[in-house]
């Protein structure tokens, strides 16, 4: 079974909002044996909404569509599926009752306006929305299944889960979807795929390889589809393991996280402790750690040590030593990484200095040099690095090596 998404808002095409809603439905459709071929954007215009449904339709089993069903004059979704399906607006009364409700609850007036949320096309089938006034609408047509949801994530979402995913699973003969996911770090694409290509040719033709890029890592993806999920999960570990054993130098995990939940689920399983003495990141690897969920069992914080001033201060880093050899140097940052251990008391602790840009550069230091250090009580590792002159690309590198790096290093003390 395949589905295409299709999306609709002028602010979604000018950079207003981000698209979340497909990258979720994706998964969740995913997850019960439906693939998205495709995710169209369209604009608040009928005739660009009426082109987009006829060509998914040549394409897809399933539509889906977001957006466009609020109260005011630029929501047009309800009036273009009319056109589209030949249908005629009536009040719905499951629909018109879940919007009195929610209107006496709030304690406000009911307007024409919402009333009018009420009104669907009579050839559909209404999906009750519980976290807001727009209802669904699920339409069936040449063997097609349309679906229309709002566009707010939260009520999408409530649909999807309580109402539409188990109609989708319960009235179609769905296969079964299997991801295994591997993360390496270390090793590019091209080197990768040179690695492991005895494999990648030996998949039948259900089950394929995708690489994914991201600053120095490389998840690859197994994925299969067959009518039986045991047997297609042992294939692909089948697989899985013959790729394990051809890059056992770059793999970090099999399982689907990024390196950062890797590192904090090591460290707490050996009851370590980590703080981090940043200076061009800004933060930015702190942050990285925080998002995970837990994260507070090894993760002490940090500081963002910008300034030579911040840097003696917080982390003790000698005056001399910034005299002599500059913020961004490897003897700053082997006192930056000494400072963040002593000071936080933890068990471990990364450092970095470097010159993000685009400007400060200079002919021995240019943009995107950078010096990175971890360290424990026992040992410490600092490399200089030479990135490009992107400064949000060389935030995101730095961070990217630096958590490398002392995943390495956790590795050696196992």
């Amino acid at each position: 079974m395949l589905a295409e998404i299709i999306t609709i808002g002028d602010e979604i095409l000018i950079g207003q909002i981000v698209d979340t809603n497909s990258a979720w439905m994706g998964k969740k459709l995913n997850e019960i044996g439906i693939s998205v071929k495709q995710i169209t954007s369209v604009s608040d215009n009928q005739l660009h909404i009426l082109a987009a449904l006829k060509e998914a339709s040549q394409r897809a089993d399933i539509i889906l569509i977001t957006g466009g069903l609020g109260p005011t004059k630029d929501d047009i979704t309800k009036h273009t599926l009319c056109t589209y399906f030949g249908a005629k607006l009536v009040v719905n009364a499951a629909a018109l009752a879940n919007v009195e409700e929610i209107f006496a609850r709030l304690n406000r007036p009911l307007l024409d306006v919402n009333i009018k949320q009420a009104e669907l096309p009579d050839n559909c089938q209404a999906i009750q929305n519980n976290n807001g006034t727009a209802p669904g609408m699920w339409f069936e047509q040449d063997e097609r299944i349309y679906i229309s949801m709002p566009g707010v994530p939260h009520e999408m979402m409530g649909m999807m889960e309580t109402s539409i995913l188990p109609r989708l699973h319960q009235q179609l003969s769905l296969p079964v979807i299997v991801h295994k996911t591997l993360l390496t770090a270390g090793i590019g694409e091209s080197f990768l795929a040179k690695q492991i290509e005895s494999v990648e040719d030996a998949l039948p033709t259900h089950i394929k390889l995708a690489y994914l890029p991201k600053l120095g890592q490389v998840r690859l993806r197994l994925s299969g589809i067959g009518p039986n999920k045991e047997i297609l999960q042992q294939e692909i570990q089948h697989y899985a393991d013959q790729i394990k054993a051809l890059i056992t130098k770059n793999l970090i995990t099999e399982v689907d996280e990024p390196l950062e939940h890797v590192l904090l689920e090591k460290l707490k399983a050996q009851h370590k402790t980590l703080s981090t003495a940043e200076s061009c990141t800004g933060g930015y690897i702190a942050h990285l750690l925080t998002a995970i969920p837990g994260s507070s069992e090894a993760f002490e914080g940090g500081v963002v040590s910008y300034s030579y001033t911040m840097k003696e201060k917080m982390l003790g880093v000698s005056a001399a030593t910034l005299q002599q050899y500059g913020a961004v140097s490897e003897q700053t940052v082997a006192e930056m990484l000494t400072g963040a251990l002593n000071n936080f008391g933890t068990d471990y602790a990364i450092a970095c200095s470097g010159i993000a840009g685009p400007g400060g550069g200079t002919t021995d230091k240019p943009v995107g040099t950078v010096w990175i250090g971890v360290a424990n009580k026992h040992q410490q590792y600092i490399k200089k690095y030479s990135f490009g002159d992107k400064r949000q690309q060389n935030i995101e590198r730095t961070a990217a090596f630096a958590l490398m790096m002392l995943y390495k290093l956790l590795q050696e003390k196992n």
